[in-house]
């Protein structure tokens, strides 16, 4: 079974990446994800991603994907992750990054996983006109 992965997010985001994900690479395995709503707390989500985990083949590791570094998703998970060798929390999910992630899971063991899912993630944040290649114009007797 593949490296598994939680998406945890504030809101129903990470219901709505998943889902997202899925339309373009088809029904996941070994995923899950987690919502954060009003009223809850770390505790609150602590126990949310321990049912999760206990759905989840952990065997080649986890990866918790969330929103915000220093969020309340991103507090419960690495609370879980902290003291285990084969997790770790990836903060900034978006959906190239999960694209990335879950379609490299069967060639991947969890650390590379990590670095694929920070690449893609980053490497996913573009601007329109940064990336158009840069047109040189000639100076010619007009433009005098």
């Amino acid at each position: 079974m593949p490296v598994g992965i939680i998406i945890g997010t504030h809101g129903e985001a990470a219901r709505e990446l998943l889902k997202s994900t899925e339309m373009i690479i088809g029904k996941q395995d070994n995923v899950e994800f987690i919502t954060f709503v009003p009223g809850e707390n770390t505790d609150t989500l602590i126990t949310k991603y321990k049912e999760k985990l206990d759905k989840l083949d952990t065997s080649e590791g986890v990866i918790f994907m969330v929103d915000l570094f220093g969020g309340s998703p991103y507090n419960a998970s690495s609370q879980i992750a902290l003291p285990e060798d084969n997790m770790d929390v990836v903060t900034g999910v978006n959906i190239p990054m999960l694209l990335e992630t879950l379609s490299m899971r069967a060639a991947s063991n969890q650390k590379d996983l990590v670095e694929t899912a920070l690449t893609a993630g980053s490497g996913g944040v573009k601007s329109l006109k940064q990336s158009l290649p840069k047109v040189e114009t000639e100076v010619g007797e007009d433009d005098l």
